[in-house]
């Protein structure tokens, strides 16, 4: 979008519950990935699965606050105590802050993947899949594993050019192979003739989770 604007361009991360950062173009090039500094009068906490804060460069969960009045979902304090801890509330996403307080997100906490107790960040795998030339599209999910409690699997839609058949699977393989440690490289790739899309252009992973795992976990019982 840089290359194609020039240096313009100005995002923001924020929630409709208030607060969040701002990053120029500038500072994205220098920092690629981050999705800038708190805006006046906003705060950020990176905290652990206890409430603790973290290091820099640590993910956490992402913890917002604005002002001094503490938002509050309207007529849903169960929603409101799950999200707040004292006056700072979270949306649910996972990221870390540099040395700088530049942040930078890893996903959402819900679609986390829990392999062997290690957290696995499907967006981060997405993007080495989306940097492969034969990649129109890609979900990252997890399966169900007896020993793992759960495998990293990649649903990839293949640009129209290239054949999807086995050889492709294995390029795609290698390729995150070459790019990823070996516990974030998926342990099976799928191609598909589409994958879901909300109107506003995002990938609802749960959907294709629970896709996957009814087309390949045991049923109960």
């Amino acid at each position: 979008m840089i290359a194609w604007w020039g240096p313009v361009i100005v995002e923001y991360y924020g929630t409709t519950e208030g607060g969040g950062t701002v990053v120029t173009a500038a500072e994205w090039l220098e920092r690629p990935g981050t999705v800038g500094r708190t805006w006046p009068g906003a705060e950020i906490r990176i905290l652990d699965d206890d409430g603790c804060r973290v290091g820099n460069g640590t993910p956490g969960l992402v913890y917002i606050k604005l002002g001094s009045e503490p938002f509050e979902y309207h007529g849903d304090p169960d929603k409101t105590a799950g999200n707040r801890l004292g006056d700072f509330f979270t949306v649910g996403d996972i990221g870390y802050v540099d040395d700088e307080g530049y942040l930078f997100l890893c996903d959402r906490v819900a679609d986390v993947i829990i392999a062997g107790g290690v957290n696995i960040y499907p967006a981060e795998i997405e993007g080495v899949l989306l940097a492969h030339p034969a990649v129109a599209d890609v979900a990252v999910v997890g399966a169900l594993d007896e020993a793992l409690g759960e495998r990293v699997v990649a649903v990839v839609l293949p640009m129209p050019e290239r054949a999807a058949d086995p050889s492709l699977i294995a390029d795609l393989l290698a390729h995150c192979a070459g790019h990823l440690a070996r516990f974030k490289t998926p342990t099976e790739v799928r191609l598909v003739e589409s994958l879901p899309r909300d109107p506003n252009g995002k990938l609802p992973r749960r959907l294709v989770r629970e896709q996957v795992r009814a087309a390949t976990d045991p049923a109960p019982g």
